[in-house]
């Protein structure tokens, strides 16, 4: 969507050593579309002027707070503010500070999960559905061609009904660390959930992103292995899905040896697909009566949405960094839209919603609660509607 400007955008976290927020960074300026403008990069108003400096960004555009930002950003001449606020703080901060800018009609970009608690996740979709926001959840998996392609395929049938899934996010990562270092072990933090919500919402999101079915009802075996730890560090559950589906999850954050393998099995009655996060660029499909197919990236073979998350020809990997890209240049497109008073396309709005989150949240607190009573719990759930 061409408009006679950059899309504006400030960030919330993402301060000196935050991975997560240079990653963000990194995402937004990959099309040319999005400039960052301004920012609170930090609880602490030191870092965040430091980190305005190293990104070059105006002192007046630096702010101490926040709520600071919020307000002053909202105060500026429409042709100066920003269109969008990335928040890439630790997870109890993401509902204050999504709070805060839509009450200033400032669009969102949040990481996920979206908030800490059910009740705050739904205020989330009540104001935005209220103030009339754009608010883009980053699930960066969905944002991988593959993955993609993988959705149009389950929708066109080529898998026939769906049987069987098995989704996977082992890493190894908390396996040998200090915990009192690590933010995601803390519960004032992090909330209720450590390996469940930081990689097993992606899990979850994976398998509804791709098979368009949610979970009807799930049995959780939690641990924390760590000891002393609060919060579980491995997960394993068995699924039921709305239309029969039946599926494993397992997510672990003590998997020695493993870094990011989130990987999906999905099973149908005329054939089967498999794509890993780790060789991101291939997707296989198999067959009882016949050879297994490979798709690539990047050919024209592929659907439509799958091409449109391409930059680059076949045989050079995209990855990570290009996943996440696709969900802020689908963002930018839809800004865009607005602004110009058009409709956006359907393919602009392929990024995950404030819905999606809210179904994420309501999944840690259901799977942590199967967990600890030992039993299988009830999964459906409405969101309050956000449009």
């Amino acid at each position: 969507m061409d408009l006679d400007r950059k899309i504006r955008y400030g960030m919330v976290g993402g301060g000196p050593g935050a991975f997560i927020g240079e990653v963000h960074r990194m995402a937004a300026a990959l099309d040319g579309k999005i400039e960052l403008v301004a920012g609170a990069f930090s609880s602490k108003p030191e870092k965040s002027r430091k980190m305005g400096r190293k990104l070059h960004l105006s002192e007046e555009r630096v702010y101490d707070s926040y709520q600071e930002m919020a307000e002053k950003e909202s105060e500026l001449p429409a042709a100066e503010r920003i269109d969008f606020v990335s928040i890439t703080t630790p997870n109890h901060m993401h509902f204050p500070v999504a709070k805060a800018f839509i009450e200033a009609g400032i669009h969102i970009v949040c990481d996920k999960p979206m908030t800490n608690t059910i009740e705050e996740a739904e205020e989330l979709c009540r104001l935005v559905s209220d103030h009339d926001i754009i608010f883009a959840l980053t699930h960066n998996y969905t944002g991988y061609p593959m993955v993609k392609e993988a959705r149009k395929m389950v929708a066109d049938g080529k898998l026939g009904n769906l049987r069987k899934v098995v989704v996977e996010y082992p890493q190894g990562w908390l396996s040998d660390t200090n915990d009192d270092e690590i933010w995601r072990l803390d519960p004032d933090k992090a909330g209720i959930s450590s390996a469940i919500g930081d990689i097993g919402t992606h899990a979850e999101n994976l398998v509804e992103y791709i098979t368009g079915q949610q979970m009807k009802e799930l049995y959780a075996d939690i641990h924390s292995f760590g000891e002393g730890r609060e919060l579980e560090d491995d997960a394993n559950m068995l699924v039921h899905y709305e239309e029969g589906l039946r599926g494993i999850l397992y997510v672990s954050q003590i998997s020695v040896g493993d870094e990011n393998d989130l990987n999906i099995r999905l099973y149908g009655d005329e054939a089967a697909l498999e794509w890993s996060q780790e060789n991101p660029n291939y997707l296989h499909v198999k067959y009882s009566d016949g050879p297994e197919e490979i798709y690539k990236r990047g050919n024209p073979y592929l659907s439509e949405a799958a091409e449109a998350g391409n930059r680059i020809p076949p045989g050079h990997p995209e990855g990570f960094i290009e996943a996440f890209a696709n969900i802020y240049s689908n963002v930018a497109d839809v800004l865009a839209a607005r602004l110009k008073g058009e409709e956006p396309d359907e393919l602009s709005l392929d990024f995950p919603t404030v819905q999606d989150g809210a179904r994420g949240v309501h999944f840690i607190h259901k799977a942590v609660e199967s967990g600890k009573k030992k039993t299988w719990v009830d999964m459906k759930y409405d969101p309050p509607a956000s449009d």
